[in-house]
């Protein structure tokens, strides 16, 4: 009776203390309220100074994906006589990219406009400021948000650059890529990014989901990728002359920095330090590791040896295909994300583009184009309410389902159509560009320049002085 009577007290006490703080709240006297207030800031700083920093350091890591990350593995994957020049057009994306950026990129991909681009309210960055854009991210400034987003438009294009590498001006290379971030990446970025964006997850007409850029930034540029090749024609000597890799250790240092990079890109994307990005976080190294793994069994069994080309290719493939995902999916889902993504793209490089003879220089369609149609596919089956509930919620509090895995099927059909608009975008868009630029300075050096190599032709230097 006694412990009965005790518990009924104790019931009582839990019951009455949170109406008594609050009626003791409400009655402090005003420089208690003030402190409560000054306490309610500090608590809201510090999570934005947290956020911050976390976002600082991600955009980081997103630039160092372009520089050194792509620069050393392009630039070992090429002919010696080729490295400078392969590596200076991710160079020049970084350049060349930011300035566009701040003078229209980020306005059309991420101002107010219509539900496929952008409008001009930010152009030259008015109205950019330090305070947050709650239309975004709302615990950091919006220039964080700027500079973020300029580090995934400065890879994008240089992506691009592995397709056709070998045999491009650098001036038509500088005026084609130039313009292809602003008519084809900034619309994309709007329609899955951007406010009132046609794909937008929360906003759109078809809400397609893509956390990191599975359509924006690896479908457009391996689609692309493949235009160019098939654009461009064939590099001398292709396929009947062997062009091996002129340093195997350049690519591997540049595939481990992409690893790294690649937490910036995918748990960055949470836009917080959260446990979004944690999640991201794991499913990103998960999916990496599985998808070495799985083009390294698929190259042991098509050629009797895992070479480690194959495993930093099968790497790079599994952060292609986890990108779109990693931020919706479970830890084992992105285990076998990775897994298949290792499979099909090996397929695609070993098996469908020596079935077709295109010259895929470095592959950039078979991984980004494949890796990142395949992520944005299997995205809709295993995105999971779970881990991110991207709908919101039903009437009852409940988060609604988000992928196939909850009971959504249709979500499917939002990521085909998401998949058809960005191949539609990236091979019309790559097209004219293509032919345009072609008509103003020509697309492709000469057959001396070639044989001689980009980097004497294009820019009178040598990456090896072997005399000195």
């Amino acid at each position: 009776m006694v412990r009965r009577c005790t518990q009924r007290l104790l019931m009582l006490a839990l019951f009455l203390f949170p109406a008594a703080a609050l009626a003791q709240t409400a009655a402090a006297p005003p420089d208690a309220q003030a402190q409560i207030a000054a306490l309610q800031q500090a608590v809201r700083n510090a999570q934005s100074a947290g956020d911050n920093a976390w976002m600082l350091v991600s955009a980081a890591l997103v630039l160092l994906m372009t520089g050194p990350g792509l620069a050393l593995f392009y630039g070992g994957l090429v002919r010696k006589k080729n490295i400078l020049g392969t590596m200076m057009q991710s160079f020049a994306m970084m350049s060349l990219v930011s300035i566009l950026w701040a003078f229209v990129g980020y306005s059309l991909a991420f101002g107010h406009g219509n539900r496929v681009i952008g409008g001009f309210e930010h152009v030259f960055l008015r109205g950019v400021s330090l305070a947050p854009n709650p239309n975004y991210a709302a615990t950091i400034p919006e220039q964080t948000y700027m500079i973020y987003q300029l580090m995934f438009a400065i890879i994008t294009p240089a992506l691009i650059s592995g397709a056709f590498a070998e045999r491009m001006k650098f001036s038509a290379m500088a005026i084609f890529l130039s313009l292809w971030s602003i008519f084809v990446y900034c619309p994309m970025a709007h329609m899955v990014w951007g406010v009132g964006g046609l794909l937008n997850a929360t906003t759109g007409h078809v809400p397609s989901l893509d956390f990191a850029g599975g359509t924006v930034v690896h479908i457009t540029s391996g689609v692309s990728a493949l235009v160019t090749a098939l654009y461009l024609g064939k590099r001398i000597g292709y396929p009947h002359t062997a062009m091996p890799p002129h340093s195997m250790v350049l690519s591997f240092i540049g595939a481990c920095l992409l690893w790294v990079g690649w937490f910036g890109f995918n748990a960055g994307s949470a836009l917080a330090a959260s446990s979004l990005a944690t999640s991201a976080f794991v499913n990103t190294h998960f999916a990496t590791a599985a998808a070495a793994l799985g083009w390294t069994i698929f190259e042991w069994f098509h050629n009797g040896k895992p070479t480690a080309l194959g495993a930093i290719s099968g790497a790079v493939a599994g952060l292609v295909a986890i990108t779109p995902a990693s931020g919706f999916v479970q830890p084992m889902s992105a285990l076998l994300i990775g897994l298949l993504a290792g499979f099909f793209c090996s397929l695609m490089v070993f098996k469908v583009k020596s079935f077709f003879g295109y010259d895929d220089s470095l592959d950039a369609f078979g991984v980004h184009g494949a890796g990142g149609t395949l992520g944005a596919v299997l995205t809709g089956i295993f995105a999971t309410c779970a881990i991110n509930p991207a709908f919101g919620n039903d009437p009852s509090g409940h988060p609604l389902p988000t992928g196939a895995i909850d009971g959504h099927w249709g979500q499917i059909l939002n990521q085909l159509a998401g998949i058809a608009i960005a191949w539609g975008i990236s091979i019309v868009g790559t097209l004219i560009l293509l032919f345009v630029v072609d008509r103003i300075v020509g697309l492709r050096v000469s057959p001396e320049h070639e044989v001689a190599g980009l980097d004497l032709s294009q820019h009178g230097e040598e990456g090896y002085d072997l005399n000195a």
